[in-house]
């Protein structure tokens, strides 16, 4: 039964990656035909960014209340109906309307799950369904793509990817007695403590560096993500087309990366693996300040994109034993809001920079968000292990 519950979560995991790439993706042919400025994909994603800050500081009151079995389904049922939604749309302010469930679905399963895993599941299993993350997250623009050649266009996408999401939504209804008898097995079924409050949490040791920790982190992944085609382009002389595909091998590094942490972790443990990420990290930041060879340069994102793999999951998997299994769920709730906050501003905020100074500062901007990332991490197991002590 463990196993088969475990089967269903990595469904789960991609799951919640399928719609992630599907904006970016589809919104060239989106803007034209509704008639909106480029530009405008900004604001449904910040709509939805906020959505997701808002569901993942309640994931604790949630989660104690309903259960992780049936947050994560209510969440991808919320998720689905929005993506019905957008292949419905034929305005902007009706893609703006849909894309309210759409974050408050997502930011809630991704707190529920974690913290789930995080609780019953070793590290190595936490950096494998992240590797699924990566996994839906390739195949949704994927499917985009190949809606785009037909009929139906952007909203068969979105209906397509809908669909999906119905189907594991009714796996995961049919699947609450195995999160039930999970829960029992371990000691926590019919546990009702009190949420925590944000002022709460915040008064813990160490939460404030965690969640500084999780903005560094999702910044540093989001901008490069971003603007990497761009720096290869503007700063290497690759053509726009080549830039394009050479920036992908960023989130293919974390995708590799990620299956083969979960190996690491048999030997490493969630602190070592996050330090190791980091120095790999750290690597291909300094590879960015050697001129010269635009290969030199496509071997620093790789590099990035390897190091990236281990940090999110293990900083994840490691809450329980810094805060308590009591806590884990009000945590990572706040370190999913801190991610998302670091993925609204940082890559934006880099964007006027490279827009007035010059996107070669790319390497300089990383590498201050690493220091700080590191700072925060060291900070962390201070901290925790003060209060052990």
């Amino acid at each position: 039964m463990t196993q088969l519950l475990l089967a269903i979560i990595y469904l789960a995991f991609i799951s919640l990656g399928l719609p992630d790439g599907l904006l970016g993706a589809a919104w060239p042919s989106i803007h034209p035909q509704l008639q909106v400025p480029v530009s405008y994909a900004g604001i449904i994603s910040m709509i939805i960014s906020l959505g997701t800050i808002l569901s993942s500081l309640q994931s604790d009151r949630l989660t104690r209340t309903l259960g992780a079995g049936k947050v994560t389904a209510v969440s991808v049922a919320m998720t689905a109906l929005a993506l019905f939604g957008f292949s419905w749309s034929q305005s902007f302010w009706q893609l703006c309307l849909w894309a309210i469930p759409y974050g408050l679905g997502a930011g809630s399963v991704d707190a529920a799950l974690n913290n789930y895993v995080a609780l019953h599941y070793s590290s190595r299993h936490m950096s494998w369904l992240h590797c699924m993350w990566g996994i839906g997250a390739t195949l949704g623009p994927s499917v985009m793509s190949y809606a785009l050649t037909g009929p139906g266009g952007w909203n068969a996408g979105y209906r397509m990817i809908g669909g999906l999401q119905i189907v594991l939504t009714a796996i995961l209804f049919f699947s609450l007695p195995l999160w039930k008898k999970q829960q029992k097995q371990a000691g926590q079924d019919g546990e009702k403590q009190k949420a925590l409050s944000l002022r709460e949490i915040i008064a813990i040791p160490g939460a404030r560096e965690v969640m500084l920790c999780f903005f560094c982190y999702c910044a540093l992944e989001q901008t490069v993500g971003l603007w990497a085609g761009s720096y290869l382009n503007l700063h290497t002389g690759l053509s726009a087309e080549e830039a394009a595909g050479f920036a992908s091998m960023f989130f293919i590094g974390i995708t590799i990366g990620r299956g083969l942490s979960g190996f690491l972790t048999m030997k490493f443990n969630d602190s070592q693996m996050i330090r190791m990420g980091q120095a790999i990290i750290a690597l291909g930041i300094a590879i960015l300040f050697i001129p010269g060879a635009q290969a030199l340069t496509l071997a620093g994102f790789i590099l990035i994109g390897l190091g990236c793999a281990p940090v999110y999951p293990c900083i994840i998997h490691s809450t329980p034993d810094h805060f308590g299994a009591e806590r884990s769920q009000a945590m990572i709730g706040v370190q999913m809001a801190s991610a998302y906050v670091g993925t609204c501003l940082m890559p934006p905020f880099f964007g006027v920079l490279a827009n007035r100074i010059d996107v070669a500062l790319l390497p300089f901007f990383l590498a201050a968000i690493l220091v700080l990332m590191i700072a925060m991490h060291e900070g962390l197991i201070r901290k925790t292990k003060e209060k052990e002590e």
